[in-house]
């Protein structure tokens, strides 16, 4: 994993929540790939409504018509790496919609940010005034 500023690709892949690759769901495989490619971020965020190609509305607001969601996997990388995973999502992606945009990562966060010295919100110190990942703090 890396840790990343600067100039990057936001790449998005629009799908049902229910599209499967080989008996997993589609979204949870795009995830799992981009770890295992060393790519520094990826989420799944599920809609509560939208269309596509079908341009049939899914919706979660009526009952009849909440399956199939729609779900974004969006997955942030340098322009490079992102493009390298490309050919991974042709082999699995045959309905839907992959969009690539430049953007800049600015803060990259990867674990609650301590203030003024002391551990971050909701964390105890550790043992002889080390925070819990065992650096001291002052």
């Amino acid at each position: 994993m890396t840790s990343l500023t600067g100039p990057a690709l936001r790449l998005t892949v629009y799908v049902g929540e229910n599209d499967t690759w080989h008996h997993k769901p589609l979204y949870s495989e795009i995830v799992h790939r981009a770890h295992a490619a060393g790519l520094a971020g990826a989420s799944v965020f599920r809609g509560i409504e939208g269309y596509g190609a079908s341009a049939r509305i899914h919706t979660s607001r009526l009952l009849s018509l909440s399956e199939d969601l729609p779900v974004a996997v969006v997955v942030v990388d340098t322009e490079d790496r992102v493009r390298a995973f490309l050919p991974q999502l042709d082999e699995l992606v045959g309905e839907g919609l992959v969009t690539l945009e430049e953007c800049e990562v600015v803060l990259p966060r990867s674990r609650p940010r301590s203030t003024g010295g002391t551990p971050a919100a909701g964390r105890a110190p550790g043992p002889e005034g080390t925070d819990p990942e065992g650096k001291r703090s002052l």
